[in-house]
Order: C-alpha cells, then sequence, then structure tokens
C-alpha cells in the first residue's frame, strides 16, 4: 500500500513539473515575473466591504483550494491575514487564461484583480479579471482536512505549518507584536537599545555550560554568548543610564519544553535604582505588553487563569520554602544541618554544594510549580548568585527576585553588585566551584573588573525570557511552539 502511495505522489509531483515546463515553453515561466502589486488583504476586504463593495482590488497569495464548473469557478486564496473566495470566469478573464487557470493546482501563488463582491450565499469575494500565476508549486501540500498535524514534521518544516495551520501564524504574528510591545514601552520609559557582541572570550553572566568555537584569522578559541549582562553593565560604567538588549543567547543545554539551546533573552540595566525598582518595571512591562497584545491583563493559560492587574506577590525564598516545605532554612546554621534536611526530604545535592545551594534545591523541588499566579521570589542565597549586592541587614543573602509565573521563571534580577573588591572574591568563588565540577560556574572577567574599578553606579539590572513570556501571551504549550526555527536533531546528515 505504502509503495502505491509513492508511486502515486511520484507521478503528481512528475505532471507538476510537466505543467511548468508547458508553461515556459509557451513564453508563460511564473518564475521569471519579479512584481505584483497587492493592493488590499482578504481580512482588509472583509472588515471594509461597505466601502469597497464594487471597487476594484488586487490580491496575491496561494491557492488553498479550486472548484471548476464549465465555464466559471471558484478558488480560495490565501495571504496573511487570512482566505478570501475568488469567482473566477471564461468570459471575465478570457479564454487562454481560463485554459490555463485550470491547469493551477493547489498550493500556486497567484495574484488576482477584481471587484469585491458579495455572493447569493453571502460570502464576500472577489469577481477575477485577471489571474496571474506569480509561483508554480512542484510539491503537494498536506491534505486539506487533516492539515499538518505531526509535531516533528511541523518544527522542521514550519513554512508548510505556517501555510497549513492558521492558527500557527497567529502565534508568530502574536510574538512580533509582544516585542515591539516590550521595545515601545520602554523606549517611553527612555531605555536605549543596543547591541553587544555574541562571540566572546569569556561567556559570563549567567550560571550554564557555552557553546565553544575557534577563530580561525585570530587563531583564538571563542565561545558563544550566555547571557547579555557583563557588556551591558560595561555600558552603565560608560554613563548610559537606561540600556537594554533584545538578542539570541546560546546555552549548551538540554532540550524540554521550556529549553532551546538558543533562545532569545532581553536584558536591561538601569542606573541608580535597585532589585526593587526592577519589581515595579516588571510588573508595569507585562501589564502593558498584555494589554496590547491580548487586550487584557487576566490570560488564560491552560487550566489557569493568570491576573497580571493585581499587585504581584513578594515572598522571599527562605519564606517560600518554609511555606511549601515545611523547612525554616532561618533555623539552619550549618552545611550539615542542611544536608540532614535535604536527605530527610529525599532533596539530591552534590557534594560541592554549599548551605545556600540546598536551601535554591529545596526551592526548586518543593516551590516552584505552586507559583502560578505572578509572583517576585527574592533575597537569594549568596552562593547562587555571584553578581548580586549583599543585603546589608544579612551578608548570607542578596538584593535578588526571581518572577515566577505558572510555575515558571520568567525573569531574573539583580542589585548589581558594583564593589569591584567584592566581585573578584565572588569570581575566585565560582573558579573554585569549577574546579570542584561546576561545568555552569562563571569564569573572572579581568575587563569587566577593570570596569567597576573605573566605577559603576548603584544600579538595578533583570532578564526576561522571552519565549516564555511569547508562550503565556499565544496559550502555548512548547517553547518549540513560539520558536519559528527550534533545535532539532539532524536527519541522514542534514535537516529535512
Amino acid at each position: 500500500m505504502a509503495g502505491q502511495q509513492n508511486q502515486d505522489v511520484n507521478q503528481l509531483l512528475k505532471v507538476r513539473r510537466e505543467k511548468l515546463q508547458e508553461l515556459q515553453e509557451n513564453g508563460k515561466d511564473p518564475f521569471q515575473i519579479t512584481k505584483y502589486d497587492v493592493s488590499h488583504h482578504s481580512q482588509e476586504i472583509k472588515n471594509r466591504f461597505e466601502e469597497l463593495e464594487n471597487e476594484e482590488v488586487s490580491i496575491a497569495g496561494r491557492m488553498m483550494f479550486k472548484r471548476v464548473m464549465g465555464k466559471a469557478s471558484f478558488c480560495n486564496i490565501q495571504d496573511l491575514e487570512g482566505n478570501i473566495q475568488a469567482y473566477v470566469a471564461r468570459d471575465d478573464i478570457g479564454e487562454d487564461s481560463y485554459k490555463d487557470f485550470k491547469k493551477y493546482d493547489v498550493g500556486d501563488i497567484l495574484g488576482i484583480k477584481g471587484k469585491v463582491f458579495k455572493t447569493k450565499t453571502g460570502e464576500i469575494s472577489v469577481h477575477a479579471g485577471e489571474v496571474v500565476l506569480l509561483s508554480k508549486s512542484l510539491q503537494i501540500l498536506p491534505e486539506k482536512y487533516h492539515g499538518l498535524t505531526d509535531t516533528d514534521i511541523r518544527y522542521r518544516q514550519r513554512y508548510v505549518d505556517l501555510i497549513m495551520n492558521a492558527d500557527v501564524r497567529e502565534t508568530f504574528i502574536r510574538r512580533s507584536k509582544v516585542i515591539s510591545a516590550i521595545r515601545r514601552y520602554l523606549d517611553k520609559e527612555n531605555f536605549m537599545e543596543v547591541e553587544t557582541p555574541m562571540l566572546v572570550s569569556n561567556a559570563g553572566g549567567a550560571a550554564a555550560r557555552p557553546f565553544e568555537t575557534h577563530f580561525n584569522a585570530l587563531n583564538e578559541d571563542l565561545k558563544l554568548r550566555i547571557s547579555l549582562e557583563l557588556y551591558l553593565k560595561r555600558l552603565i560604567v560608560g554613563g548610559l543610564e537606561r540600556v537594554y538588549e533584545i538578542g539570541r543567547v546560546f546555552r549548551n543545554e538540554g532540550l524540554d519544553t521550556r529549553h532551546n539551546p538558543e533562545f532569545t533573552l532581553m536584558e536591561l540595566y538601569q542606573a541608580y535604582t535597585d532589585y526593587n525598582g526592577m519589581m515595579e518595571l516588571t510588573e508595569n512591562l507585562y501589564r502593558y505588553v498584555a494589554e496590547e497584545v491580548t487586550g487584557s491583563q487576566v490570560l488564560t493559560y491552560g487550566e489557569h487563569t493568570i491576573d497580571l492587574s493585581k499587585p504581584f506577590e513578594r515572598i522571599t525564598m527562605v519564606d517560600a520554602v518554609k511555606k511549601y516545605a515545611g523547612v525554616d532554612f532561618h533555623e539552619v546554621h550549618s552545611l550539615e544541618d542542611a544536608r540532614k534536611l535535604a536527605d530527610e526530604h529525599h532533596v539530591e545535592y552534590e557534594e560541592r554544594h554549599q548551605k545556600g545551594d540546598i536551601l535554591s534545591l529545596f526551592f526548586e523541588q518543593f516551590a516552584e510549580e505552586h507559583l502560578i499566579q505572578p509572583t517576585f521570589v527574592m533575597d537569594h542565597p549568596i552562593e547562587i548568585s555571584p553578581l548580586t549586592k549583599k543585603k546589608p541587614e544579612n551578608p548570607d543573602y542578596v538584593e535578588r527576585f526571581e518572577f515566577f509565573l505558572n510555575g515558571w521563571e520568567m525573569a531574573n534580577a539583580y542589585s548589581e553588585l558594583n564593589d569591584p573588591i567584592d566581585q573578584r572574591e565572588r569570581f575566585e568563588a565560582q573558579e573554585t566551584a569549577f574546579a570542584a565540577g561546576d561545568e555552569e560556574a562563571n569564569h573572572t572577567d579581568e575587563d569587566f573588573l577593570n570596569a567597576l574599578n573605573i566605577g559603576m553606579p548603584p544600579t538595578g539590572g533583570i532578564g526576561f525570557g522571552i519565549d516564555r513570556m511569547v508562550m503565556i501571551m499565544t496559550n502555548s504549550l512548547a517553547i518549540r511552539d513560539v520558536l519559528l526555527f527550534p533545535t532539532m536533531k539532524t536527519l541522514g546528515g542534514k535537516d529535512q
């Protein structure tokens, strides 16, 4: 049966190529056409029908359906905004053109010029006066009624996915709107957008393994950045008081529903504020983007209703662990006590982990999943925060928060460490952790330390995961659903 199906498909593909050859031999090669003037899109025509009725428009798009009925036919044209029906009659476009039209295939890209009207059944349509073949499709689209459902093929052939699934197109249109809204908000707040290097000698600013490469011209090993932080802070030192960057970062880690090795991160830094200022910015930014993109500050994600309109909850990491695990780390005074508690609660840890690391492991295991509504988890242990200011009243903890929604970390923010002596000591502790087997530890960045020696003002900084934000704003279940071309395992030596 499979062999027969393959034979049938091959025959159909052969017919399409023969049609193209015939067009080319008759001087009608569609690939010679360089432009087509489009006056309107499908949804615009439907929205403005009363003023456009009987007016001439020109549309262009992919033919998704065709029904030939003797001297007249109907077809459906899909463009960026949706789809619209076209009525094509022999007496209106000419006998030769109609003969060509009848041979066109589903998937071909057409340009149609004609007048807007409404059929007897009430469907807004275009009465064609001219039909032009703009591109010949030599491949067969998935069968209309079943669409493209194989997720592996959808991710590998996103171009087909976008054609066949209107909700996928809408997701990526909305993604673009999310990023545009972020930029509008930050522009309004006088932030300056900048660009910093992707190829770096020292990939710092986050706990992650980098990808490594070699630069032949200088005979140097380089890394792809894992964060935007250290270069943006250099710009704060340079006097650019409010800066942000939206860009790709690369982390050599696993794939799952929330992780892809390359993803979009936004980091921003603001001089003369702290992590409290970053909390205020986060609340205002999320509300602004939700309102702009979805029209509401109340979002539906899966089975949850997420309310961004209310003040976001604030809780320390110690209190979150006490609330959800029943363990009070204020009463834990030694590493030995922390390990004993971890053993009792089946929290796995490594020999190199300190008390603060174990607190973080408790939080991840017992608290994260409960943080559905917007929540700031504040005051992390110093062991897991090498670039953050200590809390003056309790130097075992730092002025840091992570922002959670739907049980996910959505953002990470600090009162930035600007003491170069303290920062060097933190880097040295990270080097020790790396030597002990922590492949995600930071390395000493001497040029960054030099910048801090020159002097950085008190600064608040934050990093936002843009892809997860888009997931929430589009009710998408996996990060691959909001990445146009997610990372996939190659097949047969190349992506297929």
